[in-house]
Formats: C-alpha cells, sequence, structure tokens
C-alpha cells in the first residue's frame, strides 16, 4: 500500500464530502448551512490542491485543475458571506444572499465530485 496515496485519496475525498455537507440542506435558509463546515471545505480544499502540485501525468493536471475550481468557488462563496454579514450588515444572511454562497458551494462540490470520478477510475485502471 502507498501512504503518499492514501492521504491523497483521503483528501480528495474529505473535501467532497465537507463541501456535500455544507451544500446540502435548503439553498435559501442559513439555518441549514454552517459558516465553520464552509471553512473546513476552504481548509481541506486547499490542501488537497496542495497536493495535487506534484503529479506531472496529464490526469494530475486534470486533478490539479479540478481542484482548483473548487477552490476557486468555495474562496467567493466565503466573499459573498463576509460582503453579506459584514459589510452590507445581513446577519443572519437573506434567503437570496444564502442562495449565492449555497449555489457557489454547489459548483464546488460538482468540481470535487468529478475528481473523486477521476480518482476511482484511476485506481481501478491500475494493474497490479
Amino acid at each position: 500500500m502507498n501512504l503518499e496515496k492514501v492521504i491523497f485519496g483521503f483528501f480528495i475525498l474529505l473535501a467532497a464530502t465537507l463541501n456535500f455537507g455544507f451544500f446540502l440542506g435548503p439553498i435559501g435558509d442559513p439555518a441549514a448551512h454552517d459558516v465553520y463546515e464552509l471553512f473546513g471545505a476552504i481548509v481541506i480544499s486547499l490542501i488537497a490542491t496542495m497536493l495535487k502540485f506534484g503529479d506531472r501525468t496529464q490526469i494530475g493536471a486534470v486533478h490539479l485543475a479540478t481542484s482548483l475550481v473548487a477552490d476557486l468557488q468555495l474562496i467567493a462563496a466565503a466573499l459573498v458571506w463576509g460582503y453579506a454579514t459584514h459589510i452590507a450588515g445581513h446577519d443572519p444572511l437573506t434567503p437570496v444572499e444564502m442562495a449565492r454562497v449555497v449555489s457557489l458551494s454547489g459548483g464546488a462540490f460538482l468540481a470535487n465530485a468529478v475528481s473523486v470520478t477521476m480518482l476511482v477510475t484511476e485506481t481501478m485502471m491500475q494493474r497490479r
């Protein structure tokens, strides 16, 4: 068993599951989406991105691209949340603002799902 691949797979799957946990729930209900879960999804997604930088293969480049997309969307979601609460002064967020945040995290979840699918496919294609 390759410990590097275990850690790589762990962070890819953890990023996807944290993102899914934040995304799940009524889109406009701020009570259903925890800011700390969004923060955790961002941190783990950034760690997963760092782990993808060493791979010089074509599939590694696509893994990195999906991770960068997820990072960008999660950071944009956090910026929208931060703007709404700290600059616009809406605490709790309005349903429209919460829908924007959740929609951005949904895009990140799609990118994470593509990455997980590629990881599983790549694993199944490897010969012993």
